[in-house]
């Protein structure tokens, strides 16, 4: 443990709270809650593994995240290497999803689980549990997280949760933050001064990286209401640049499918390590008195496209016909766009901030969106106004499928 720093006193808290001479060892739940990268998980994790042992030998506990690849990417792959530095032996048997560990003759097994929708409530459903632990349990539906809890059925069974902030009217704020004495939890607040590891140089980065809604959240850890503009840092002289004279190493499209409602389409070049917005499609029925068809609007993304070559399209995961339209002329890789709002939003933020990706001032329909696109205020949550959103959406597929694929979007847009 030599590499590591030492902890914060928060992180000490978090590591120490089950122990025999600590004050809150009666308690039954711990909920810690913040800013981004402020040492919670890391923490949370060990403090975990360490209580089970100290108290159960040969029992079963449940670690959840949103999705099984998400928990092992974000704590389970960083919580086998802490593990092992500690002197404990691990097994993660990736098909079963099960991680045994073992501590001086002692063995515990740790079962994994994603719960990304209301579905998966059943997925934990007959099994015993002593204890378990969440991460980020606040992007978790209510239903499976009350099943989990209710599996933990053995005598001194705790339960540990982690997150950072949604909205005020969230579930979890209301059942467990607010209420966190009746339920009997330990509720301790992180911000990123609380993580020893973190510089003021990174800290001033994530500072950089958030505005408004989201800045409040993820570096002041509040749980505050989304108002105002989607993305108010668009307002600034310098949100929009010309398309560079450049040549660009690879093309792309996102679209945004309608009939009654616009049609967007976005046509990006990749020069280095930025894609920028070079031109659109934009038709408003509404506004042009006519409807066109799929037919017609696939004649207009070919003209969008001319003798480009595209590494990919990304539609609307709804617009099954223009999908179809799209794959019966054989031209283009069409690809269904990944299709989660506020997450998208999040990440189109960073990418405007980080300069991953650029609007090009030609992009009009683009500008004026960007202009317009609010949150709802009326709402209990995050949503925002289904208006002057079709731009929108269509770069928010473009971020979320093609930029932020894991794996690279060359695998799945092999050229014909």
């Amino acid at each position: 443990m030599s590499s590591y720093k030492p902890f914060s006193k928060k992180q000490m808290k978090v590591l120490t709270w089950w122990c025999s001479n600590s004050a809150d060892k009666s308690k039954d739940a711990i909920i810690c809650d913040g800013a981004v990268r402020s040492g919670k998980t890391f923490c949370m994790s060990i403090s975990f593994v360490a209580w089970t042992f100290s108290t159960f030998n040969n029992m079963s506990f449940a670690m959840c995240g949103k999705t099984i690849r998400s928990l092992k990417r974000n704590v389970i792959t960083p919580l086998i290497k802490n593990l092992t530095d500690l002197g404990f032996e691990t097994n993660l048997k990736k098909s079963e999803n099960i991680l045994e560990v073992m501590y001086k003759g002692m063995v515990n097994r740790f079962y994994l689980f994603g719960g990304k929708d209301e579905m998966s409530a059943s997925l934990i459903q007959g099994i015993t549990l002593a204890g378990v632990f969440f991460d980020e349990v606040a992007l978790m539906p209510r239903s499976f997280v009350e099943q989990s809890l209710a599996r933990c059925s053995v005598e001194g069974s705790k339960f540990w949760f982690n997150c950072n902030p949604e909205y005020p009217g969230h579930w979890f704020y209301c059942e467990w933050i607010k209420k966190c004495k009746m339920k009997n939890a330990l509720y301790l607040h992180f911000e990123m001064e609380d993580n020893p590891s973190l510089s003021k140089g990174m800290i001033h980065r994530y500072q950089s990286l958030y505005t408004g809604a989201f800045y409040e959240r993820f570096v002041k850890g509040r749980w505050v209401a989304t108002t105002g503009a989607v993305y108010p840092f668009m307002d600034k002289d310098n949100a929009y640049c010309d398309v560079p004279k450049v040549k660009f190493s690879e093309y792309a499209v996102s679209c945004d499918y309608g009939t009654v409602n616009p049609a967007s389409f976005g046509l990006w070049g990749k020069y280095q390590d930025t894609w920028y917005r070079i031109d659109e499609y934009y038709f408003n029925s509404r506004v042009e008195g006519y409807q066109k068809t799929d037919e017609e609007h696939y004649s207009s993304l070919e003209k969008l496209v001319g003798n480009r070559h595209l590494s990919a399209i990304t539609v609307d995961p709804s617009a099954a016909s223009f999908i179809e339209t799209i794959k019966r002329h054989k031209k283009f890789n069409v690809v269904p766009a990944r299709n989660n709002v506020l997450d998208g939003i999040r990440k189109v933020s960073t990418a405007l901030k980080e300069n991953k990706i650029k609007i090009c001032s030609n992009c009009t329909d683009s500008m004026r969106e960007f202009s317009l696109y609010r949150w709802d205020e009326r709402g209990g949550n995050d949503c925002p106004i289904k208006e002057n959103d079709h731009a929108m959406d269509d770069i928010r597929y473009f971020v979320t499928t093609i930029l932020d694929s894991e794996s690279g979007f060359i695998a799945f847009a092999t050229r014909r």
